[in-house]
């Protein structure tokens, strides 16, 4: 695919902890189709075109002979957060991220020959529900807002408690990035994008509310560019966004997916509807209302440049995919 080309005969091994969802699965299958050595650790492994080894999730075992002397850890582990915020599930989500940030730290640490960098997984939802303005690592701002509502603050706690697991641990021979993602959009089905274009394909993918809040995202191919820009990038520590560098208006950006797919029509959907549905569907109104507009300070800083950093022309080469 060519998104990650080091040095000429280098071959990379990257060890994915939890990466086996979409995301894990986008970058794994990128990294071994450019011929890297790529090992997954997974609850319930399943068959794939890379090694895949078992872990707990909880604490360190066999698996972190997998760590010692790789080039980079991924870490994407986490449960799903598209579920209703109930005590049950909350203690889930934040459990499975902050025990298995601190297992990979631990394994690090304990590596004779520690991998270079740990790249930890994070979310663009740490930063404030805001519209007046972009955030980026410098100057965005943290935590909620007064016109939130409190169940959104879970998400800003979680996502605090998810970093700080990553910052504490003792890793002094490795360099830490933790990875503030906006929505990854692929093809493939199952992941956000498909589920944004069923929504227009079933004509329903109009507006959201009021169409006012921010849309963060960014296209596969540039996650894994990213990724492995921050791989090759010593200089680069710390919280970096990985968002294209246009987030846009829900309204605009419903637009934009409708064009690409060839059709006009898409029902509206008021905040009391996208309430009713979220309960139907098990899920929180957050996911679709909350205003995300983030953007890649650090990595454009670099010298990083996007392949797809306006929506339009991104929905349109996803949408021809997903029909192939």
């Amino acid at each position: 695919m060519g998104w990650f080309r080091p040095a000429e005969g280098s071959r990379v091994k990257v060890v994915i902890p939890g990466g086996s969802g979409q995301v894990g699965t986008v970058l794994a299958r990128a990294l071994v189709a450019d011929g890297h050595d790529v090992v997954v650790l997974s609850r319930a492994p399943q068959p794939a075109p890379w090694r895949v080894v078992v872990w707990d999730a909880e604490k360190v075992g066999p698996w972190a002979a997998e760590l010692d002397g790789a080039d980079a850890v991924v870490n994407l582990a986490g449960r799903s957060v598209n579920c209703r915020y109930g005590a049950a599930n909350r203690r889930l989500i934040l459990d499975s991220r902050v025990r298995s940030t601190t297992a990979v730290g631990d394994a690090i640490r304990r590596a004779a020959r520690p991998p270079r960098v740990w790249l930890q997984m994070s979310t663009a939802t740490i930063y404030a529900h805001r519209f007046d303005a972009a955030n980026d690592e410098a100057t965005g701002l943290l935590g909620g807002a007064e016109d939130a509502p409190d169940t959104w603050r879970f998400s800003i706690d979680v996502a605090t408690a998810w970093e700080r697991a990553a910052t504490e641990a003792a890793t002094p021979h490795t360099r830490t990035v933790l990875l503030r993602t906006a929505m990854v959009m692929s093809p493939d089905r199952g992941g956000v994008f498909d589920t944004l274009l069923g929504l227009v394909r079933r004509g329903l993918g109009g507006t959201s509310g009021d169409g006012r809040q921010f849309v963060s995202w960014i296209h596969e191919r540039d996650f894994v560019r990213a990724v492995t820009w921050l791989i090759d990038h010593p200089g680069l520590s710390g919280p970096v966004n990985l968002s294209a560098p246009e987030p846009l208006p829900n309204r605009d950006f419903m637009a934009a997916l409708r064009a690409a797919w060839g059709t006009r029509l898409g029902l509206p959907a008021a905040r009391w509807m996208l309430a009713v549905g979220a309960w139907l569907l098990r899920s929180e109104t957050e996911l679709i209302l909350k205003s995300r507009r983030v953007v890649p300070g650090k990595l454009l800083a670099s010298g990083f440049g996007f392949d797809f950093p306006a929506w339009p022309a991104a929905a349109a080469e996803l949408c021809r995919r997903w029909r192939a």
